[in-house]
């Protein structure tokens, strides 16, 4: 009975799998109807210019990657990129919109207003730069506009701001 418990965990681990894993999509090669069928609908659907779309498949608030899959306008892959890795956390500045930074770091974990400083703040469950502790991406707006970034630790629930 232990043994049929354990092999069911594991099956039902091995449908959780990211888009880092398993079969491997092609650019160029794989369709939508490749992606939704490997890996579900996604979060949200964003249009773009040129007529395609990105598939947005966020794993907030407890994962780690916001993966936005850009397909042609006849619906073939064009890429996959994780929305909420450092290179493009870096591509936040201050100005940005929240649509603009929506679209770019996918869905985020919260939303918290502090009302003394009149600041709207979302954060997203990123991947620490080491093993121990959580991390959280917070970017910081005012006015409507990103005003500033910052990141904090989490550590056994608990937050510890850093300044950059």
């Amino acid at each position: 009975m232990r043994l049929a418990l354990i092999a069911l965990c594991a099956v039902g681990l091995i449908g959780c799998a990211g888009l880092d894993r398993g079969p491997r999509l092609t650019p160029g090669t794989s369709r939508e109807s490749d992606v939704v069928a490997r890996f579900g609908a996604p979060k949200r659907i964003w249009p773009e210019a040129d007529g395609g779309r990105t598939l947005e498949y966020s794993s907030q608030p407890f994962g780690t990657h916001c993966y936005l899959v850009t397909l042609a306008p006849d619906g073939r892959l064009l890429g996959i990129e994780d929305g909420l890795s450092a290179a493009a956390r870096a591509r936040i500045v201050p100005g940005m919109t929240p649509e603009q930074v929506s679209r770019m770091l996918g869905t985020e974990r919260s939303r918290v207003y502090f009302r003394l400083s009149e600041e709207d703040v979302w954060d997203w469950t990123v991947e620490p730069e080491q093993s121990g502790y959580g991390l959280r991406f917070n970017v910081h707006f005012k006015n409507g506009v990103v005003l500033r970034t910052t990141q904090s630790l989490v550590i056994r629930d608990r937050f510890f701001p850093l300044r950059d």
